[in-house]
């Protein structure tokens, strides 16, 4: 396994550019640690199946370097570099059995069969094909070619890291489950270093121990899924994570208290220092408590979502989302306190920092 080092890495898709906007990846200056689990996290477009393909090989950065312990490996194609990278589609060949299809690359390789066969035979029976072994890949659903796919990037253990680019697209559901925490058992047996490409959250979630959040073309927050849900440090990673998302209202600071509208809250703790930009109070829907002291609330709607529920209001106009259990009252004349614990100030979409 690798460290991977992305040392101030840029692409712009066609001509060299100067101008900011034109790049589909800004900067990116960042550490993958060696046996880490990472991922790649973002809506699309927002540039991290680019970076996935600078780090495998398959692009060339306009600008910046890779290193594989501490190796320039940046003029090194894939096959150079020794990754494994499992992509969106399945990427199979079709004529050869299951079991050879999960054989070839060790083959390849020139490892002994007694131990191709151990291994192939492990990875069959963490992907559910034991019994389809024998057959043709030509005749396989979707879901099952790419189950083979995603063994055939994981039959290797001498790869410097294994690349994942939303490998579980056409997968049922269950089976997302079932193959992501396989994912992490894996990686947890053995310590590849993996990087992984999604937009779902739930699946970064799952199977990362960092989890890089991408948005516009650059990386807004780097942490664990606790750190990105208690503390976003970008508006974007409040709205991006958790469902439903975090609520943004825009507000006026005097020192330690700040006013939506003609309403005033009392913050945990004032900003170190005063922030410039506009300004933003940030709260999850589960530090938002409903009932009859507070600003006044007018419900819109209330989603039953079997455990809990959603309610959704408007607070001086802005729309403002709380989670409620089953059983708690909702007033006719409803009221709204964010409990000061919860908030987060954002100037410009930037976090602010406050006194602990």
């Amino acid at each position: 396994m690798a460290r991977i080092d992305l040392d101030h890495i840029r692409h712009a898709y066609g001509a060299r550019t100067q101008k900011p906007a034109q790049y589909a990846l800004k900067e990116v200056h960042h550490t993958f640690e060696d046996g880490g689990a990472y991922a790649l996290l973002g809506p699309s477009g927002c540039g991290k199946t680019t970076l996935l393909n600078i780090i495998s090989g398959l692009v060339q950065s306009s600008e910046g370097r890779i290193l594989f312990n501490g190796r320039d490996v940046t003029p090194l194609s894939t096959q150079e570099r020794n990754i494994a990278q499992v992509f969106q589609f399945p990427v199979i060949y079709d004529t050869m059995t299951v079991y050879d299809n999960l054989a070839f690359p060790l083959r390849n390789r020139g490892v002994a069969e007694r131990e191709v066969d151990r291994t192939v035979r492990e990875i069959l029976a963490m992907i559910d094909l034991e019994s389809w072994t024998n057959r043709k890949a030509r005749g396989l659903t979707a879901d099952q070619k790419q189950k083979i796919s995603l063994g055939r990037g994981l039959v290797r253990a001498d790869v410097n890291a294994i690349l994942f680019d939303e490998p579980l697209t056409v997968i049922d559901p269950h089976m997302k489950w079932v193959l992501r925490s396989q994912l992490k058992q894996l990686h947890k047996r053995f310590g590849y270093t993996m990087v992984y490409v999604t937009h779902d959250q739930t699946e970064a979630l799952t199977f990362a121990d960092q989890v890089v959040v991408m948005f516009e073309g650059e990386i807004v927050q780097i942490g664990t899924p606790a750190e990105l849900f208690a503390r976003p440090e970008h508006t974007f990673v409040g709205y991006f994570i958790g469902s439903p998302g975090m609520n943004v209202l825009p507000v006026t600071l005097e020192g330690g208290t700040a006013r939506i509208g003609t309403n005033e809250i009392q913050l945990h703790t004032a900003p170190t220092q005063a922030p410039n930009g506009t300004i933003e109070l940030g709260i999850r829907p589960e530090f938002v408590r409903i009932g009859r002291e507070g600003m006044p609330a007018t419900v819109t709607k209330v989603e039953d979502v079997g455990r809990h529920r959603i309610v959704r209001a408007k607070v001086e106009g802005h729309e403002v989302a709380a989670i409620l259990g089953e059983d708690d009252e909702i007033p006719a004349e409803p009221r709204m306190i964010f409990d000061p614990a919860g908030i987060n100030l954002y100037a410009d979409n930037w976090r602010v920092e406050t006194a602990r």
